[in-house]
């Protein structure tokens, strides 16, 4: 299927929201606190130029999504990117296309693509800094064989989950990464 099928499968950004049962209250947080930079005005008029649109492969689960999401939205509006969602697991076929180091299916996906829906970036499922972050986070955990280990790991997730939702920090490094993906659409 060509990507302007899929982008026409996706739901809007509205319906996802609405349809979310876990993140729903920390990413619309962090939508509301979570303001663009004026100086990155120029690549949004012509990110909107280009009528560039957005599919984004997700879950509302998944933490990384909580984060990311909003933010993209935020950039979205000032672009005037038509953004849709599709959730991963409904949508392996596309998923699959779209790995994260060949094998995992890591979200969110955020995959750009022009009114003729021809593909011009692909950004996802984390900033470098905060994969850094999380890598970090991990190392700290016992080996899974550990009888402890599925405690640590459920602490980790709690701790990283707040961080996430709460750090400015955290998402001005996630606006960064998207913002110089975009810069070469």
């Amino acid at each position: 299927m060509k990507l302007s099928n899929w982008f026409e499968k996706g739901m809007d950004a509205e319906s996802y929201i609405d349809s979310m049962e876990t993140h729903k209250d920390n990413l619309l947080s962090i939508y509301n606190r979570f303001n663009v930079r004026e100086e990155d005005s120029d690549l949004f008029k012509r990110l909107k130029e280009k009528k560039i649109r957005v599919i984004v492969l997700t879950e509302d689960w998944c933490g990384d999504a909580m984060l990311n999401v909003p933010i993209l939205l935020k950039i979205a509006e000032k672009s005037s990117m038509d953004v849709r969602m599709l959730l991963r697991d409904s949508n392996l076929e596309l998923m699959d296309q779209y790995l994260t180091n060949g094998t995992s299916r890591a979200i969110p996906i955020f995959i750009f693509i022009d009114k003729e829906g021809n593909e011009k970036a692909v950004w996802g499922p984390r900033a470098p800094k905060v994969q850094a972050f999380v890598d970090d986070e991990r190392a700290k955990l016992p080996p899974k064989e550990d009888e402890q280990f599925e405690e640590k790991q459920k602490a980790m997730y709690k701790n990283m989950t707040a961080t996430f939702a709460s750090d400015e920090n955290v998402w001005n490094q996630v606006y960064e990464s998207i913002i110089d993906k975009l810069k070469t659409v």
